[in-house]
């Protein structure tokens, strides 16, 4: 197979869609896979490295979409991207289709076979191409929110794990799933208070018992959401729903409860996010403020530390990548039922249900 990695042209999104680790394990098994110029400088990876390991360089976008079978990236193609895809083609990469009508008519209109990381799905549940980000993502969260309390950057001036004689601040996460206890993990060790709510009462049990002694759990509904905002100096929206809009858990209403200066960080924002006056926001531009609440809200959150995310992406997108250019998509995906559910859009047909319901269109099974 003919497998191309376009350079990333969406806002400051810096990582790459394959290392050249990951693209020496498709060359030695005779594919062949073309880099644009320069698309893995921002995560570390020269040309010369690609070249290597049995890549051929391309000059422009125009040419690795031209060139390839399958187009392996990470964040989804944005509009100057909709007209280099052509029917049949297949796009592995991280789209998010319910949070954008838009792509997803562009998408079926290109008559495309598009795979979504983020819907990729084994029998537990768990989602292996999402973990990596959502680990990163959920680490991250607590760093920028942390960075956003600071009073230069329009906070309320306070410093998440506190000093001797002053108290620590208080973070409450929605949302206990991987980037819930990331974020977690990140706010406890750096000495906040925390508090985790979630609706799955196996899953708080679980984490009352692994967390440290900081970290409190709590049920998540409208009423004790509300309890705990006045307390709440910072908060980081991590629910989601898999392939589903993610649902509002702080309406603009609640946001008077809260102290100027508190800062909200929407990482659900990639599908549409869980607070209901979020929008999204940039590297460059990454907050607004709101009510006097401070709203983070990059959709790629990773990308701020490409090297990072582009190693942990790669180690969880290469097994699959393998099995679609081997096997071409329609017998891996027949082959995996994990990677059949990645299947959203496919030559003109929503082929993922949440995606239907979302936009009112019909769906029709891949298989």
């Amino acid at each position: 197979m003919i497998i191309g990695i376009p350079k990333e042209i969406k806002n400051n999104e810096n990582r790459v869609g394959m290392t050249p680790a990951g693209v020496a394990e498709l060359t030695r098994r005779g594919h062949q896979v073309y880099v644009q110029h320069e698309a893995g400088q921002n995560s570390g990876f020269a040309d010369e490295a690609y070249v290597a390991v049995g890549a051929g360089i391309l000059p422009t976008i125009e040419e690795t979409y031209a060139r390839a079978e399958m187009i392996v990236k990470v964040k989804e193609p944005i509009a100057p991207e909709y007209g280099l895809i052509r029917p049949g083609q297949v796009l592995f990469t991280y789209f998010h289709f319910a949070a954008d009508r838009t792509l997803t008519e562009a998408m079926l209109k290109s008559g495309a076979v598009c795979l979504a990381y983020e819907t990729v799905e084994k029998a537990d549940h768990s989602l292996p191409l999402l973990i990596p980000m959502s680990e990163v993502a959920g680490r991250m969260s607590v760093q920028e929110g942390a960075r956003f309390l600071e009073r230069p950057q329009g906070g309320k001036g306070i410093l998440l794990g506190g000093v001797p004689g002053v108290r620590p601040a208080r973070v409450l996460i929605l949302g206990g799933g991987t980037v819930g206890t990331n974020a977690a993990w990140m706010a406890a060790g750096l000495g906040a208070e925390v508090t985790i709510a979630d609706i799955n009462l196996d899953r708080l049990r679980y984490l009352s018992e692994i967390m440290p002694k900081n970290v409190t759990t709590l049920y998540s509904s409208s009423h004790n959401i509300r309890t705990e905002l006045p307390t709440t100096d910072l908060v980081i929206g991590s629910v989601l729903i898999p392939g589903d809009k993610a649902p509002h858990l702080i309406t603009r209403d609640m946001l008077p409860l809260m102290k100027p200066g508190s800062v909200l960080v929407d990482v659900a924002i990639d599908q549409g996010g869980c607070f209901e006056t979020s929008h999204p926001t940039t590297h460059s531009e990454p907050v607004y403020t709101l009510d006097g609440i401070v709203h983070y809200a990059v959709a790629n959150i990773p990308g701020a530390v490409p090297y990072t995310s582009t190693l942990a992406l790669t180690n969880a997108t290469l097994p699959y990548t393998i099995a679609l250019a081997c096997k071409g998509w329609k017998q891996a995906c027949q082959d995996d039922q994990a990677l059949a559910l990645g299947l959203n859009v496919v030559e003109g047909k929503v082929t993922y249900k949440a995606v239907a319901d979302v936009f009112g269109l019909p769906y029709e099974p891949a298989l």
